[in-house]
């Protein structure tokens, strides 16, 4: 991985998790409350993704 690709990445990484604690804030905030079930559900699996991306990439830059 090139060093742009690697700090595109990371930006990324950072803005969907940016993108999920706002939709987070948003359902606790009680928007959307027909979809909150779903809209939960979207937002953990998000954040699974996110965590399981930041770790793989951590791997990749101590190989």
């Amino acid at each position: 991985m090139t060093a742009r690709s690697a700090q595109d990445l990371q930006e990324l990484i950072r803005q969907l998790d940016a993108d999920r604690a706002w939709l987070l804030q948003e359902i606790d905030g009680g928007r959307w409350s027909e979809l909150r079930f779903d809209l939960a559900a979207l937002e953990r699996e998000l954040g699974q993704l996110l965590t399981r991306v930041s770790d793989l990439d951590e791997e990749t830059k101590l190989r």
